[in-house]
């Protein structure tokens, strides 16, 4: 079982990011450079977490992505998806089973 979005976005906090959009599909995050989404309408977390496509492959060396993309029209500091609808952006959705481990991905990405 993966976390739940809400317990996604204590640990952002916990580990220094500050939420700075809310939206009743995503919560936006910013912590220094970095920008990631909670993906609300992840009722079972598997992509609960959205990072920035830049960071594709830093992130595939501490956890595998849940799927190749997640597009949302509120994912505004992502780019452009080139394959989805006009305003549509795109980020990298992750799901963790545990704090321990979405907590260590968060020390290696984000540190």
């Amino acid at each position: 079982m993966f976390l739940r979005p809400d317990e996604v976005a204590r640990e952002l906090e916990n580990s220094g990011f500050e939420r700075d959009y809310i939206t009743r599909q995503c919560y936006g995050y910013r912590k220094g450079q970095h920008y990631v989404y909670v993906n609300r309408e992840a009722k079972l977390g598997r992509t609960a977490l959205v990072v920035h496509p830049a960071l594709r492959d830093k992130s595939s060396l501490f956890a595998a992505p849940s799927s190749a993309v997640r597009s949302s029209d509120n994912y505004q500091v992502f780019p452009a998806d080139p394959h989805g609808k006009p305003d549509s952006h795109y980020g990298i959705p992750h799901g963790f089973c545990s704090r321990a481990s979405l907590t260590h991905y968060l020390q290696k990405m984000f540190n």
